[in-house]
């Protein structure tokens, strides 16, 4: 009788055993499908789903099937709050998500308390590591380390010439000029102006005449196209040949529209062109629209990051898993290879520096891109 029992119990125990190794991994897909952001978040579900089918295909993670848990954040805080509160008591270990950097500094609390590792595909809000967030990962590079890029810009390529670091007066702006200021400071240099400017004419006249006296440069320019387009025109109109150096933020059609012939030789700090999803033999190709591809191939990404931490972990728990991502583990995924620095951020963020160039049909238009400093 004790040896049958002894046999049951032994049974029952492998019985369990099974049932907790097939028990899915899940994973939370936190993303905007509804609002005026719901090309992105459509476009990263696609990428995110297509991860974790070939994922699966391949025998899941550790022996763990992933089993993807989607909530829609509209891109809003206040939803992305109550999409990060469903996701916690659901039951899922990682989070994918969010996009919006306003989403994710609501949810990430959450996911924090939670014990939750999230893995974010955009968000670039630069105080979204610097919270004390030990769980989250961005795969963005942020604000911060793209004003720091062109910092080092003006520090290597302007070296003891004067220049100035120059702002649009928004919170994004004056956040890429601080970092600016920062960078250039730590190469060595110092500006010689450091000022805002909105669209206005006359600041903007103003402006170009205090770059004249000075006999600057070079200009870092922090925001977005509107008022630097006017300022580059205006000092091409007064005979400067000052260089500029934008962000991103100058990646609009309106700046070439405004600036015209003026835009030439301008500076941009850019994140690499979006990741094509790999082709899936067999399977229909999905309509992709430019919002969809821009985060299809990070999300893809991110669902890498889970499986490659929990592997280079030997487990799925969570604190594991955040601490081999911590420790500076080499990552290889859709987007290139990838690290994460002890806040979470990429250890080199991808940005490069783009020129806007005269092209052999006459047209101006940034072509090419070099590798950043």
């Amino acid at each position: 009788m004790t040896g049958r029992i002894a046999r049951s119990a032994l049974a029952l125990l492998l019985l369990t055993g099974a049932a907790q190794a097939a028990e899915p991994l899940r994973i939370g897909l936190a993303l905007p499908l509804s609002g005026p952001d719901a090309g992105f978040g459509q476009g990263a579900r696609l990428g995110a789903e297509q991860a974790v089918a070939e994922i699966n295909r391949a025998g899941g993670v550790l022996g763990q099937k992933i089993q993807l848990v989607v909530q829609d954040d509209g891109g809003d805080p206040k939803q992305a709050l109550a999409a990060a509160r469903k996701l916690a008591s659901g039951g899922v270990r990682f989070v994918v998500g969010h996009l919006n950097s306003g989403a994710a500094a609501a949810a990430s609390p959450i996911y924090e308390e939670a014990g939750i590792v999230s893995v974010v595909p955009g968000a670039t809000w630069a105080p979204l590591t610097r919270r004390g967030a030990g769980l989250l990962f961005r795969l963005a590079g942020s604000d911060a380390q793209q004003g720091a890029l062109g910092g080092t810009l003006l520090a290597q390529r302007f070296r003891d010439r004067p220049v100035a670091i120059v702002h649009d007066k928004t919170s994004f702006g004056r956040a890429l000029a601080d970092e600016a200021a920062r960078a250039l400071k730590a190469g060595g240099g110092r500006e010689r102006l450091f000022e805002g400017v909105s669209r206005d004419d006359r600041e903007v006249a103003g402006l170009v005449a205090k770059l004249r006296a000075l006999g600057i440069e070079a200009v870092y320019f922090g925001g977005l196209q509107a008022p630097a387009a006017p300022l580059v025109k205006a000092m091409r109109e007064a005979g400067l040949t000052t260089t500029l150096i934008g962000s991103d933020g100058l990646l609009d059609k309106d700046f070439l529209q405004v600036a015209g012939p003026a835009a030439e030789g301008t500076l941009m700090t850019l994140a690499p062109s979006p990741s094509r999803l790999p082709d899936v033999r067999g399977a229909a190709r999905a309509p992709r629209t430019p919002e969809a591809e821009m985060f299809a191939g990070p999300a893809y990404a991110a669902i890498e990051v889970i499986r490659q931490g929990a592997e280079g972990a030997r487990s799925t728990d969570p604190a594991k898993v955040a601490a081999h991502l911590h420790g500076g583990a080499l990552l290889r995924t859709l987007i290139g290879e990838v690290a994460f620095d002890a806040r979470g951020d990429l250890a080199r963020p991808p940005f490069a520096v783009a020129t806007w160039r005269k092209l052999a049909d006459g047209r101006i238009d940034y072509a090419g891109t070099e590798t950043a400093p």
